[in-house]
């Protein structure tokens, strides 16, 4: 295995994977830590974990866990993939494990930069935009656990960390690989990096070259896979024609008008995080709704941000999230266990919860649905899954997700 990625969520994972892939490695993405050694012939490894919202401590050991496996198939290089978004909090995650994963493979220097131009990000002078507008004034700056309010990713990271926090701007992106690696400081340092284009990505891509850690969102794996003397590539699907159900967490601006455009024409079920804490509603009782269906059903929880924040006041933030989460990831294994052979899951979390409720240990990495998000499959069973980031797809993702996973490529 040549390259690692340590990703800090399910989706986040699918789409650097896909990166990858489409950059003609082969791939795999792992949920959580394996316990096996990967097949001897695979070029890169993404290991997915649920990392961001976790405590400090917790993301430290389990990235640090998932460094040593990739350590142990011989990768040279590992990536830290984070959200396009920067999403984390004042305490981390992203500081303290980027703090860790340097300690243990003696890094000095920490190439940093979550753009994806083709998705709608982009770093200029250090600040994240999201399309845009800044970062802190987009949809993220709403979000209920991660909260975005400041676009300086500098400052976002230097309240994370006691490394010195450097910045590259685009002026200097713009004169090459060469001048990037000029740049870097010659004391320890995590340095964001600006992207304006995803042409800047391939720089800094042949300017990491070498770089044992880097940070960023799956953009940062555009130039890397060239580095190993790999040429792109489409990933292979063979079509899954069967019963599908969408399942929705993600109170996303971009989630919620997907959900009212599938809404208008197909079933659909609300979840209220009440309903669920109190015991009124069961997964059982969704699943048997939704087998039931004729037209593909969606089942959501994808409310208007004041819906979400005066559950979270009523019953605390942590337990309004788990409480569905929880339901989502006993729904997702009712569902297959039915029958269901397609599911499409918007939102991180609720992705993560989806995946784990199936068992899943590892999915096969297939063709785009958009920019960032691929189809995927069980290895060992006839399921096809879309893992999508709240943020991504345009209004008619749930419809174009189905019908690839039919149609094969």
């Amino acid at each position: 295995m040549k390259l690692g990625v340590i990703a800090d969520d399910f989706t986040g994972a699918s789409d650097i994977a896909l990166t990858l892939a489409e950059a003609g490695m082969s791939v795999t993405q792992f949920i959580g830590v394996p316990n096996e050694p990967a097949e001897a012939s695979l070029q890169a490894g993404v290991i997915a974990l649920k990392s961001r919202t976790a405590p400090v401590n917790e993301a430290v050991a389990d990235s640090l866990a998932a460094c040593e496996w990739l350590l142990e198939q011989g990768v040279e290089q590992v990536v830290l993939k984070v959200c396009s978004t920067f999403d984390s909090t004042p305490k981390g995650n992203i500081g303290p494990v980027l703090e860790a994963l340097a300690d243990r493979l003696d890094a000095k220097h920490i190439l940093t930069c979550p753009a994806f131009p083709e998705n709608g990000r982009s770093v200029y002078q250090g600040h994240l935009f999201v399309n845009d507008v800044l970062l802190n004034e987009s949809g993220m700056k709403d979000h209920p656990l991660t909260p975005m309010k400041d676009a300086d990713l500098r400052r976002v990271l230097a309240a994370q960390t006691s490394w010195d926090v450097r910045h590259i701007p685009a002026q200097v992106v713009k004169r090459g690989s060469i001048a990037i690696r000029e740049a870097l400081p010659s004391s320890k340092a995590m340095t964001i990096v600006d992207a304006i284009h995803d042409e800047d990505l391939f720089t800094i891509g042949d300017a990491a070259n070498g770089q044992v850690l880097l940070c960023g969102g799956s953009g940062i794996a555009l130039g890397l896979p060239h580095n190993f003397g790999v040429e792109p590539a489409t990933p292979r699907w063979a079509s899954l024609i069967g019963k599908g159900v969408v399942i929705s967490g993600s109170c996303s601006a971009a989630t919620r008008e997907q959900v009212a455009n599938f809404k208008a024409s197909n079933p659909s079920f609300e979840v209220l995080a009440e309903d669920v804490i109190n015991g009124v509603l069961s997964a059982e009782t969704i699943r048997d709704w939704a087998v039931e269906q004729t037209k593909v059903p969606i089942v959501y929880s994808s409310a208007d941000p004041e819906v979400v924040k005066e559950a979270q006041q009523r019953f605390g933030t942590e337990i309004a999230a788990q409480a569905i989460e929880k339901l989502f990831a006993k729904l997702a294994k009712l569902l297959a266990d039915s029958g269901v052979s397609r599911i499409v899951v918007a939102g991180g979390e609720t992705s993560g919860s989806v995946v784990n409720g199936l068992d899943a240990k590892s999915l096969i990495i297939g063709p785009r649905i958009a920019p960032g998000v691929p189809v995927v499959r069980l290895p060992n069973r006839p399921l096809a899954l879309a893992l999508k980031s709240g943020n991504f797809g345009s209004a008619d993702f749930f419809e174009r997700a189905l019908a690839l996973m039919e149609e094969g490529a």
